[in-house]
């Protein structure tokens, strides 16, 4: 098959053979740049032709996914934010509670005691002042919790202190042979107190609900009070443990031990041998733990050593 080529009236034409492999592959060239031309004036006219506001919509949709998504994470947060803000509230109330009991005490010893009028007036809230620096805001709640644990601990050691002068005052005081006073220990000194500390097994914060006190192993481990033994074996990370109970709400608390050398139902006297001082239950090394509860709840224990200590001088 020929295909003639005239370029001009005048010209001489010219042929195309698509017989032949010359002339096969000049025709399949002269295809595939006419199909290029097409597909490029096509291109040209779609994005020429195409609406805007159909762009436009493609981006409002995109704006509105990601506002959903931000909400989202603005519900997340805020959720948590209630969560603290409610046991921030909860912690608050205890507080304001403990701080009615403790005025109410504080009335009756002002009148038991026949204080002057005005020295001690509980309904007044006491005046502050003095220079303050501003913390820094990431430091904030930190700060915030870390205020709230320490006047916890204040309000459990002053209504430990007041309940104590109100017994004194109302001559409800019981016998000083039951009541906790002195060490433990014959010798020895504390290394760790009562309240928050790092726990030293695992490094966390933690309560610690008594103090301890470094003395040799084999140590003898004395009652502070008389009373009788109401628990006397292993408890979970208390190891050997000693508990005697004193009457009027008090119980001690001697953990920790090598061994014990008194049974349930015993009855103890003070500075009475009761266990030997060892490193057992979760301890890092020989020492006595000494605890103090009274009406259920642990206290300071060293408000009563202080106090024996002073009673002696």
């Amino acid at each position: 098959m020929n295909i003639i080529l005239v370029a001009k009236s005048h010209s001489t034409p010219r042929s195309l053979d698509l017989g032949c492999r010359r002339g096969k592959l000049i025709a399949i060239a002269a295809a595939g740049v006419a199909f290029l031309a097409c597909a490029t004036v096509g291109f040209g006219a779609a994005v020429l032709t195409i609406n805007p506001r159909d762009a436009a919509m493609s981006d409002l949709l995109t704006l509105r996914e990601a506002l959903a998504d931000q909400r989202s994470a603005l519900a997340v947060v805020e959720s948590d934010s209630r969560r603290d803000l409610d046991a921030l509230a909860l912690q608050l109330g205890q507080l304001r509670a403990q701080a009615m009991r403790l005025n109410a005490l504080g009335d009756r010893l002002t009148q038991v005691g026949k204080l002057e009028g005005g020295e001690f007036d509980f309904a007044e809230e006491p005046a502050l002042g003095g220079p303050e620096e501003p913390l820094g805001a990431t430091t904030a709640p930190q700060a915030l919790g870390a205020g709230i644990d320490g006047l916890r601990a204040e309000f459990l050691r002053q209504e430990a202190q007041l309940g104590m002068l109100e017994n004194l005052l109302l001559d409800r005081k019981v016998e000083n042979a039951l009541l906790p006073a002195g060490m433990p220990v014959a010798q020895g000194y504390m290394v760790s107190g009562f309240g928050r500390r790092t726990d030293p097994i695992n490094g966390r914060q933690a309560q610690h609900l008594g103090v301890d006190f470094d003395v040799p192993l084999g140590s003898d481990i004395l009652a502070v009070a008389e009373g009788v033994v109401t628990y006397s074996g292993v408890r979970s990370g208390y190891g050997n443990t000693v508990e005697v109970d004193h009457g009027n709400g008090y119980m001690t608390r001697y953990a920790h031990n090598q061994s014990n050398l008194v049974e349930v139902g015993s009855r103890v006297r003070i500075g009475e041998k009761i266990a030997k001082v060892g490193s057992s239950g979760r301890s890092t090394g020989p020492h006595c733990h000494f605890e103090v509860w009274l009406n259920g709840r642990p206290v300071n224990p060293m408000v009563y050593v202080r106090q024996a200590r002073t009673t002696r001088t």
